[in-house]
């Protein structure tokens, strides 16, 4: 009985350490939208038996980023544009409560990062550096996420956000850099300025404009895995 027991404890640690490291690799585009997901082969990457693969999948699947089909398998979720536009929409109303709140409550350390990064994203869109502003643009808005001061927005607009991040790197065109520092000077002007309404309406018209490159984005990443 005891050592059943211990099986069974050490298979729900071994799920839960592939949980989390699955997890990762999808959130941060190691595995792509569609990507399929064989319990052979990832038992055999991380050197355990079937059943905490097994295990692991179903809680992916459950929380939405592996789809699991009968005779077909695993993958990771591949979002719809209806899904995508929705989430996007989802996000905007989370920046833009996010910079209301900052409007009112950020610091003037927190002011002064946040100018740092939008200056930075200015750089790297000037100099059409893709990764650079993406990274730039991210830590523009995380300070914004911090100076809402409510962790609780701050935690699951995390969770959303790295949910569209592989999707997000393809809005991320030179044109629309060019477009985002425009509007961030917006943003920024009006947290300064302490404009709680003007800083809502600005922020949910940034975020909920990437809504509109869908269908785009999803074309992109279609034409990337035929490659």
């Amino acid at each position: 009985m005891s050592e059943v027991m211990d099986d069974e404890r050490e298979t729900r640690l071994s799920a839960d350490n592939l949980i989390r490291l699955l997890e990762d690799d999808i959130l941060n585009s190691v595995l792509k939208p569609g990507d399929r997901l064989d319990e052979q082969s990832l038992a055999r990457r991380f050197e355990v038996s079937r059943t905490p693969v097994r295990e692991a999948l179903r809680h992916l699947a459950s929380s939405g980023l592996v789809d699991i089909r009968k005779n077909q398998g695993a993958t990771v979720k591949r979002l719809t544009t209806a899904e995508l536009i929705e989430m996007f929409q989802i996000m905007a109303e989370y920046e833009g409560l996010s910079a209301r709140l900052s409007a009112r409550r950020m610091t003037r350390d927190e002011l002064t990062e946040m100018r740092k990064w939008h200056d930075e994203c200015a750089a790297r869109a000037e100099k059409e550096d893709h990764d650079g502003f993406y990274e730039a643009n991210n830590l523009f808005h995380d300070t914004i996420f911090r100076g809402s001061r409510n962790v609780f927005l701050q935690v699951e607009s995390r969770k959303l956000r790295n949910r569209l991040n592989v999707y997000r790197r393809h809005i991320t065109t030179p044109r629309k850099m060019a477009k985002s520092v425009i509007e961030h000077r917006g943003i920024v002007d009006a947290i300064v300025a302490g404009d709680e309404e003007l800083a809502h309406s600005l922020m949910r018209q940034h975020v909920d404009l990437l809504a509109g490159a869908a269908a785009d984005v999803l074309l992109a990443l279609e034409t990337e895995n035929l490659e």
